[in-house]
């Protein structure tokens, strides 16, 4: 996969990095439709709110519940944390438009998961092979923080569109609380499943989830992730595709 090689130290903020308001009148393309939210989901006020202001800020950006995106029979789930302003929320594809998404998909690209250019918006080609995205949290959160009711009301979500793809038995969690949400979509149970980079939990149905730090901005600009600590997590994934 080709895309522009991310920097050992990255920008602190997005006006560091240059982030223009470009306009998104692409529709992404959803994975698995079926499984989605509408795009004024009214579930949760506080995430209404935020949407509703956006909208009226930014009216281009795509400010709705951002799709799953991949491989409808991927092998793999990976389950990130919520959209983020400038990425996702504006884009409309996962980790689509910020950093974040450049590591993961640079990443992805190494280990044959990702296939096309990424271009950090959604009509740049990129694709998936043998693995899916989906997050905890479909809307944007402030400060990227959505609240424990928030992530309860969305998990219905998670589990719908996890259960939709059959074929994944082998699950990575970015963060915490994408933890948290995968293990209880899973059937696990959290006091025995404790979330630790690289730590693997086998679900009651012998469905696997591995941990990792998520790939935000500044855990890769404070060495909390590093490119090697991230590929052997893929890597290990790899491994276990055989084994469930």
């Amino acid at each position: 996969m080709d895309s522009t090689p991310y920097t050992t130290e990255l920008p602190e903020t997005d006006d560091e990095a240059g982030a223009v308001d470009v306009t998104t009148v692409f529709a992404p393309v959803a994975a698995l439709p079926e499984t989605e939210p509408s795009r004024d989901c009214p579930l949760c006020p506080r995430l209404v709110g935020v949407r509703e202001q956006l909208r009226a800020e930014f009216p281009t950006w795509w400010n709705a519940p951002v799709p799953a995106f991949g491989d409808p029979a991927a092998w793999l789930g990976i389950i990130g944390l919520a959209p983020g302003k400038h990425g996702a929320n504006r884009t409309g594809r996962a980790f689509t438009g910020d950093y974040a998404g450049q590591f993961l998909y640079e990443t992805l690209g190494r280990f044959g998961l990702a296939t096309g250019t990424y271009g950090a918006k959604a009509e740049d080609g990129l694709a998936l092979d043998g693995a899916i995205i989906l997050n905890a949290v479909k809307c944007l959160p402030p400060e990227n923080k959505p609240t424990p009711e928030e992530i309860r009301t969305c998990r219905p979500f998670l589990e719908t569109q996890a259960d939709a793809v059959p074929t994944a038995r082998v699950f990575v969690a970015l963060g915490h609380i994408a933890h948290q949400s995968a293990v209880k979509m899973l059937g696990g149970r959290l006091p025995k499943a404790r979330f630790a980079h690289g730590a693997e939990h086998v679900m009651p149905d012998g469905r696997i989830l591995i941990d990792s730090f998520h790939c935000s901005r500044y855990n890769v600009n404070t060495g909390v992730l590093t490119a090697a600590m991230f590929d052997a997590v893929f890597a290990r994934a790899l491994a276990l595709r055989e084994t469930v």
